[in-house]
Parts: C-alpha cells; structure tokens; sequence
C-alpha cells in the first residue's frame, strides 16, 4: 500500500481516505437498491472518484492498462445512476 501511495504522490492516510470513500461508495449502490436517490448519489460519487483515479494513474506515467478498471467502474457507475434515476 505505502508503494502503491508514494507512487502515486499521495501520503498513506489519503490513500486509505480513498479506499474508505470507495467502500461507502460500494455501499451506497447496495443500499441504493432499496432507496433509489441514495443509489444515484452513490453512483454520481463513484463515478467522480473513478475519474480522478484514471486521470491520477495517467498523469504518474502509468500505462493506459493500469487506469482502464478505473475508467471502466466510473462507466458503469454513471449507468447504474442513470438506470436508478430512471426507476426512482
């Protein structure tokens, strides 16, 4: 994890910070099941969080394999919003 949070210019308090709001995030969407709105806002946060760590993985040099789960998991949060906004 420390490797993980020097490479990436971040000290290993904000690098759990990350985990933590990823967790919720995950979360968010289960509890979204039942509450729609807290599903949406769920998805909208995790999207935004995914974005900024492909953006970060790139920035670091890293190769565009190494940020793609994370473009991808933003993709799919922006869709579970907008399916959840759409049977809420």
């Amino acid at each position: 994890m420390r490797q993980a949070a020097a490479h990436l210019g971040m000290s290993p308090g904000l690098y759990r910070f990350v985990g933590t709001l990823e967790v919720a995030g995950a979360v968010g969407l289960v509890l979204g099941l039942a509450s729609a709105p807290l599903g949406v806002a769920a998805a909208i946060g995790l999207a935004l969080l995914m974005t900024v760590a492909a953006v970060v993985h790139l920035r670091h040099g890293d190769p565009p394999a190494r940020a793609l789960p994370a473009a991808v998991l933003a993709l799919t949060a922006v869709a579970y919003a907008g399916v959840a906004a759409g049977t809420g």
